[in-house]
């Protein structure tokens, strides 16, 4: 299922036009005097960019041109037109019949672009939303003009318009996030020893359905749910492990709603006979976990680097001897529950320049960290937030303390 809960194609084309004219004025702050992005068929091979640029799918090969002097050019099939015209962002829709080369190259004529972002990149797979193909197209379609030269990365441009939420992408955000702890309450009432992973994952999949959402990623593991220390860990598949008293349950999960997403994880503990509370060796442990990530938190405000973040939390578990984790400490989130550009990651080759990005205002992102604890199961926090002016704003109040879980 398709976690749309959409209110209606005004306020799709209100957060199209946001975004178009956001990414105006990226081009003139990156010095860049054009961004094309290009597609076809969309619906199965799309462009991460055009579902909030262009507004609509196309069948046929796009353009979707704008340029720093505010130029807005959507060159189309005939049968996409409406659409495009639809949103209202777009002053200039071409149609064509017999093939895209003879209007593209005559508005790349016309408006004359010194550099035009395309969107291919190494290290940012939003930004990478450029096929071969259709980069073999642009090829023959420029061919024997200057504008081959002038081709150069998007992905400044997309880091900047992605990331940089606007109104209505928080807005939808926070509803996504309001709706998740929603979920979260109802399976803390429901929960109770004896309940294997399988059936964990069937409530709270129920609860989606019933509010007509999808998961914020794959829904074969979202959630992903991990009973005990011998469940495996990762994105994996619910099984046959129960809660059982004197263990951990943890449960990676989010929602689709609007088209925007959460992404929390919580840790439950189930007390034992005669239990009021988790025991002092497990709070410690847990406790750690907090710290390094409210530790990181008090550190985050435009301006930041991404990698600075990471190493506050790492370099505290390294202090305190507890298991490091082999992933970015936060990334950022929205459309999509993994929403590319800046990484409050740690600088490794597999993240490129993204750890090396700055955090900016009205950023999304989550913190994530946690370790398995021996003879409980895995521990892990992880909870969305907002940046502000002068720091971060959590979009609903972080999981301080292990949840307990009584016998019903």
């Amino acid at each position: 299922m398709r976690g749309d809960c959409k209110l209606g194609a005004h306020n799709d084309a209100a957060l199209v036009r946001e975004k178009v004219d956001q990414a105006i004025g990226v081009l003139k702050e990156e010095g860049i005097d054009s961004w094309i992005l290009l597609g076809r068929e969309s619906d199965v091979l799309g462009d991460p960019s055009l579902p909030f640029i262009a507004g609509t799918s196309v069948t046929w090969e796009s353009a979707f041109i704008l340029t720093a002097n505010g130029d807005r050019v959507a060159i189309v099939g005939t049968a996409d037109v409406p659409n495009v015209e639809g949103t209202g962002a777009w002053t200039d829709v071409i149609g064509y019949v017999e093939g895209m080369s003879k209007p593209f190259l005559e508005t790349i004529q016309r408006l004359d672009p010194r550099s035009i972002a395309l969107n291919f990149s190494p290290g940012n797979y939003m930004a990478d939303g450029l096929t071969y193909g259709m980069w073999l197209n642009v090829q023959g379609w420029l061919a024997g003009t200057p504008y081959l030269d002038r081709i150069v990365t998007g992905e400044d441009v997309v880091t900047r318009v992605r990331g940089r939420k606007s109104p209505e992408e928080i807005r939808r955000t926070r509803n996504a996030v309001n709706t998740t702890v929603e979920i979260w309450n109802a399976l803390i009432a429901w929960l109770r020893p004896g309940l294997t992973e399988r059936e964990i994952q069937a409530f709270m999949h129920a609860e989606c359905e019933r509010r007509g959402l999808g998961t914020s990623w794959d829904r074969r593991y979202c959630p992903t749910v991990t009973a005990g220390p011998e469940s495996p860990v990762g994105h994996t598949l619910p099984g046959e492990f129960k809660t059982t008293p004197g263990e951990l349950l943890r449960i990676d999960f989010g929602v689709n709603q609007e088209d925007y997403t959460s992404d929390m994880q919580r840790t439950f503990y189930f007390l034992r006979e005669g239990e009021t509370e988790a025991p002092a060796d497990l709070r410690e442990q847990f406790a750690h976990i907090d710290a390094a990530i409210q530790m990181a938190a008090a550190a985050i405000k435009p301006g930041v680097i991404g990698w600075e973040i990471d190493k506050i939390a790492r370099d505290y578990f390294a202090e305190n001897n507890l298991p490091t984790w082999n992933y970015g400490l936060g990334h950022q989130m929205g459309r999509a529950c993994h929403d590319g550009g800046v990484l409050l990651g740690p600088r490794w080759e597999r993240y490129g320049e993204l750890p090396n990005q700055v955090v900016e205002e009205n950023h999304v992102y989550v913190l994530e960290t946690g370790f398995s604890i021996p003879n409980y199961g895995l521990a892990v926090i992880e909870d969305d937030f907002v940046v502000t002016a002068n720091g971060i704003e959590w979009l609903a109040p972080p999981q301080r303390e292990l949840i307990l879980i009584g016998a019903h």
